[in-house]
Formats: structure tokens, sequence, C-alpha cells
């Protein structure tokens, strides 16, 4: 049986904003309900250049720039300001990518990095892909100021960086498809340039080998448990080195470059500047990678990654000096410790 308080009248619901008579103190006749506030729509967290800085990776950027100059060493080319729009189309790309990165993966970051800047909320995943897009456009603009084929070779690189991130990042062609945009940077170097494309297409596979290696061993940051993949990465990296080093190519396969005497081209056994650039490069990638086989833990295969990432700028170096271009290589090889210095401070993976 139902107790008759459940069916009795009760006195009116209030409105916001309205006068409900017969429920004020004695001696009045209303009481003034007040109006519930409108609903606001959340604004839209843009993040602090702190958070950005995180979220593109601030680190790694250092080792786009030697992409642009090595390409521009393979074609014979000094340094000037088709070389400095290509390098702004690449660091537009490259951070496009890192923003879409991260808009990709935002459900998955958020079990394995809730850390990372859009599962913790500091930046909305809004203004991640607004900025993707923004710095995609830029990108390619830049690039369109350095020619028809920087523009043409700068729309191939970015299809291929969205394509990695909203569907090959997952699949078996993900690392390839990083390796890919890798060397297709350095081609956009050389066909800024002036130069065509098939001259830096052996330095442009040597740098993408190495960057389908790491991409390899990044895929086991998360939980590690790989000694294979770390073992393997090593065994390329070892063979890119004697590359970098190894001997002349057949008679007429890379002329000498126009205009500079006695340089090596492409090929050609290294100078003691290339010597040691690629000592360089051997010695920042190997001993992470040997850490991480022997104990494949999650640190131990982030530490790889990072020093992978790293050791392209000496890589790059090596290319420059083996073109035959020493000044390039060192300017390449100068910003090794802004990228050390910084990747204390930021995370590069």
């Amino acid at each position: 049986m139902n107790d008759p308080r459940d069916t009795a009248p009760g006195p009116a619901p209030a409105v916001a904003g309205t006068s409900v008579p017969g429920t004020s103190a004695p001696g009045t006749s209303t009481v003034q309900v007040p109006a519930a506030p409108a609903p606001q729509r959340p604004a839209i967290r843009a993040g602090t250049r702190a958070d950005w800085a995180e979220l593109l990776r601030l680190p790694a950027l250092f080792t786009v720039p030697g992409d642009a100059l090595a390409g521009a060493s393979t074609v014979a080319s000094r340094p000037g300001r088709r070389t400095l729009l290509a390098i702004g189309a690449s660091l537009c790309l490259y951070q496009a990518g890192m923003a879409l990165n991260d808009w990709a993966d935002r459900e998955v970051d958020a079990v394995e990095r809730p850390h990372r800047p859009l599962p913790s909320g500091r930046i909305a995943p809004a203004a991640a892909l607004t900025g993707a897009a923004a710095l995609t456009a830029a990108g390619i603009g830049c690039a369109a100021l350095a020619g028809r084929p920087a523009l043409a070779t700068a729309a191939a690189l970015a299809a291929t960086v969205w394509a990695y991130d909203l569907g090959l990042k997952h699949t078996p062609l993900g690392p390839v498809a990083m390796g890919t945009a890798r060397a297709l940077d350095l081609v956009l170097g050389a066909t800024a340039n002036g130069g065509r494309a098939r001259r830096a297409l052996p330095a442009a596979a040597a740098l993408g080998t190495h960057t389908l290696a790491v991409t390899a061993v990044s895929r086991h940051e998360a939980y590690g448990g790989s000694t294979a993949v770390p073992l393997t990465a090593l065994a390329t990296t070892t063979a890119l080195a004697r590359t970098l080093l190894g001997p002349r190519p057949p008679a007429g396969a890379h002329p000498p470059p126009a205009g500079r005497r006695g340089a090596a081209p492409l090929g050609l056994p290294g100078t003691s500047l290339q010597g040691a650039l690629t000592a360089g490069y051997l010695a920042t990638v190997a001993v992470p990678l040997w850490h991480a086989a022997l104990n494949p833990s999650p640190p131990l295969t982030r530490r790889a990654v990072g020093a992978g990432i790293r050791a392209m700028i000496p890589f790059q170096a090596a290319l420059c000096a083996r073109a035959g271009a020493p000044v390039t290589a060192l300017l390449t090889a100068a910003l090794a410790p802004a990228a050390r210095t910084f990747a204390r401070r930021v995370s590069i993976t």
C-alpha cells in the first residue's frame, strides 16, 4: 500500500526568476527564486609555451635543419636563401607531424602517457589539430617560395606525414613511412636549391634507413620487451657508419661539385672531419641501443630512441662532409649541443 504522502498535492514547482506564493516566511506573501545562470561553453585550452614545447618535442627540432643542409650539399650548392626556405618548410612540417601525432594518439596516450599535454588537459585536442593544419600550410607555403620542384617535394612530404599519423603509424608500414618522410625532407633541401632529386637519393636513402631503424625501436617505448629490434637497429646503424666511410663509387657516378677544389663527392673515403663525425654518430647511438638490447625495459628503450633521434645530427653532418662541404658539416654539427641541452628539460620522445 502506498503512503498517502506520496500522492498528496504539494506546492507548485518553483520557476527560476518567478515569485512562488505561500512559501515565504510569516508576514510575507512571496519568495523570489533566483534565476539559474546560463550554461557556458568550456573555453578551448590553448596551453602555455612550455606545453607547446613539450607537444612539439622542442629538442627534436634541432635534428631538422640538417636535412636541408645535407640535401643542398649533395647537389653542390652552398646554403643560401632557398636553403633557409627549405629549412623553414621542414621545421613547419615536422612540428605539424608532432602535433598531429599526439592528436591521433590522444586516447592511447591517456593510458600510456597521461602526463602528455593532450591527455592531461593542458592543450585541447582541437587546438592541436588546428596547429597541425596551420603548420602544414605554412610549410608548403615556404616550399612554394623556393620553386615548383621544392613545392612538389613538400607536398609529398606533407602527405606522408599525415598518412603516417592518421593511418600507417600502427601498421607494419609505419617505420617505412617515417623513413620515407625523412628521406623526402633531405630531397627537399636538394630540390629547393635547384638540384635534381636523384642526385640526393643515396644520402636520402641512408638517412631514411636510420630513421626506419629508430622508429621500429620506438614502438616498444611504452612496454619494452624487445631484444631483437634494438639489436637489428644497432646492426643497421653500424652498417650505415661503414657506408659513410665506404669506398669510392664507380667513375663518373658522382662528378665533383662545381666550385669545390679537392672536395670529396658523396661516396669518397672521408677526411678526418668526416671520420670524426661518423665516430660521433656511432658514439651517440650505439651504446644506448646495446643497453636496450641487453635490458629491453621501457626507460632504456626510450633512452635508445632519444639517442637515435639526436644521432641524426652527426649523421647529417657526416653526409655534408662526405659531399665535400666541410663548413656546412660544421654548422650542422653545431646543433648537437643545443639538442642535448634542451633534451634535459623537455622529452625528445
